[in-house]
């Protein structure tokens, strides 16, 4: 699955647009997970309690945004983006969105459409 934060793929072209596609996921630290993070708050520098759990979120979201293009039969997912809102104290949501689309190497272009994989990062 080629993912990318641009509306275009250079050497390829949309051949159908599929709709929108999301994964969703909300996440909360434990009592004993907050408590480190105030801790490591007490002392300055990066939070890394939070910043596994930030990272961990956004890999689920982003893996369910695949999940969920790949079962409308989409082999690209363009303008993705993230968003997160706190919904609670210590409760937050993270969303990964875009469109999921079709498509196809230009004609003459020496890419290939991709095939499954790819991880987060494919594309960029």
């Amino acid at each position: 699955m080629l993912v990318v934060t641009t509306n275009e793929i250079q050497g390829y072209r949309v051949v159908r647009h599929l709709g929108l596609v999301r994964g969703l996921t909300v996440r909360s630290r434990s009592v004993v997970g907050n408590l480190g993070a105030a801790i490591q708050i007490f002392f300055g520098g990066n939070i890394s309690v939070y910043t596994k759990l930030a990272e961990h979120a956004r890999q689920e979201a982003f893996d369910l945004l695949v999940e969920h293009a790949q079962s409308m039969g989409a082999n690209a997912v363009i303008a993705m983006r993230y968003d997160a809102n706190e919904i609670a104290a210590a409760v937050t949501e993270v969303l990964a969105y875009g469109s999921a689309v079709v498509i196809e190497p230009v004609t003459g272009s020496a890419q290939e459409a991709p095939e499954g994989g790819g991880g987060p990062w494919a594309g960029r």
